[in-house]
């Protein structure tokens, strides 16, 4: 009698599960995976960042994706959920942080998700991976530096947010800044939060392509297709071998800096 094995999680369940946060499209196993709300802009809150790391596990544990391509929705990669009493975006956030919470939360949606979020996209995911980032964004660009490739429309931005708002930057941006940018430039926008266009960041090494936001998922596509022309085992294991050295990143720093930005946020009052 044959082994049975455990069924691997298949597109057409978790396209579904995580519809709220994803559109999925998948060709000739590459995987699209658009960011949005309700149709719109990816928007940031404690669920989104919850399901992303759950999402990176199934999508890396489904033996049908070959390549993935990371987007957003529209002008912007994410943004924060509309404040009817405020548009300053440094003071939603210290709202959003400082709202109550139930039992256990600072554990389970602040710590654990933050480790997850990353943890799951970079030892989770064994295919190629291309980010196209669409537009500015609030934060949480960092799985989009974490793709093999990363390419960038004119008015993308890629910044660090968490001192201004009151917050030690801990969650991940961090990493893929002084990783890709070294210790003293990293330290300046850590410190002032000041976003780096995509032209310099073009220069400084953090994306390999700037266009037009019109060719920007033709190009990913393009990138995706060609990566597809190569054997499958060589093309998993390239890719193994390019997130090496965030691997051991992840391994050194990650847990640190997670730990250090979840207390800063309990001493300044957020209990759970």
């Amino acid at each position: 009698m044959p082994e049975e094995y455990v069924p691997r999680p298949r597109l057409e369940s978790y396209a579904e599960k995580y519809a709220d946060y994803f559109v999925m499209h998948r060709r000739d196993g590459i995987l699209e995976l658009r960011m949005h709300t309700d149709g719109g802009p990816a928007q940031f809150g404690f669920a989104v960042h919850n399901a992303w790391g759950q999402a990176w596990q199934e999508i890396g544990n489904d033996p049908d994706n070959e390549v993935l391509i990371l987007t957003g929705t529209g002008e912007h990669w994410l943004t924060l959920p509309p404040a009817p009493d405020t548009s300053d975006a440094g003071e939603a956030t210290r709202k959003l942080m400082r709202e109550a919470r139930p039992k256990d939360f600072a554990y389970e949606r602040t710590y654990y998700d933050a480790i997850k979020l990353l943890e799951n996209f970079v030892f989770g995911i064994d295919i190629p991976t291309i980010a196209a980032i669409n537009g500015p964004s609030i934060a949480h660009t960092e799985f989009a530096l974490l793709c093999d490739i990363t390419l960038a429309t004119e008015t993308a931005t890629i910044v660090d947010p968490h001192l201004p708002t009151g917050v030690a930057p801990g969650d991940g941006q961090q990493l893929t800044l002084q990783e890709l940018l070294g210790t003293k430039r990293a330290a300046y926008h850590l410190y002032t939060g000041e976003p780096i266009s995509a032209r310099q960041a073009l220069e400084l090494g953090l994306v390999n392509e700037v266009l037009p936001a019109d060719r920007l998922l033709p190009r990913a596509w393009e990138i995706a297709e060609r990566i597809m022309r190569s054997p499958r085992a060589a093309r998993r294991l390239t890719h193994a071998i390019v997130q090496r050295p965030w691997k051991r990143r992840l391994v050194h720093d990650l847990g640190f800096g997670v730990a250090h930005e979840m207390f800063g946020i309990s001493a300044d009052g957020l209990r759970g």
